[in-house]
């Protein structure tokens, strides 16, 4: 009998549910974790990703948790070791090639990012004419401006 009681204490002690935690990474990934710890992530300047529980990088940001669940990460379908990833490759890549095209992404995300921060940062905006002119976009015509060039850097930031 006592052994019934300490397999059935040691099953239910081994089973024990918390709150399941979900955040996307710069790269728009998924990740679940089982605690509400703060979560620093910043993007190198070769546009791998880092993560901490402090903000030990310049570049460091607080990602925001979000709650998904109570139970744990492992019941979680479809992740792998609590995290749901994208895979970028392309089939009968090999490694050189795969470095070579995640060396290009990153830059091209780098600059669509530095574009679009300049385009937030500028006092107004503008376009040159055929006469080197500049010609001032309308309120409206700055907004769409700006939302095209925030779909274009989230596209190639992926």
């Amino acid at each position: 009998m006592k052994l019934v009681v300490i397999l059935l204490a040691f099953a239910i002690s081994s089973g024990a549910y918390a709150d399941v935690w979900k955040w996307l990474d710069a790269h728009g990934d998924t990740h679940f974790v089982d605690s509400d710890k703060a979560i620093f992530t910043w993007v190198d300047e070769f546009g791998k990703l880092h993560y901490s529980d402090k903000p030990g990088h310049e570049d460091a940001i607080s990602v925001q948790l979000v709650w998904h669940s109570t139970g744990q990460i492992a019941d979680i379908e479809g992740t792998e070791s609590g995290t749901v990833s994208q895979d970028k490759g392309h089939p009968g890549e090999s490694p050189e090639d795969k470095h070579e095209r995640e060396m290009a992404e990153a830059y091209y995300c780098k600059r669509a990012t530095q574009i679009y921060d300049s385009y937030t940062n500028a006092p107004r905006l503008y376009k040159t004419d055929e006469d080197g002119e500049r010609a001032y976009l309308s309120d409206e015509e700055a907004a769409e401006t700006l939302a095209e060039t925030k779909v274009k850097m989230t596209d190639l930031c992926r």
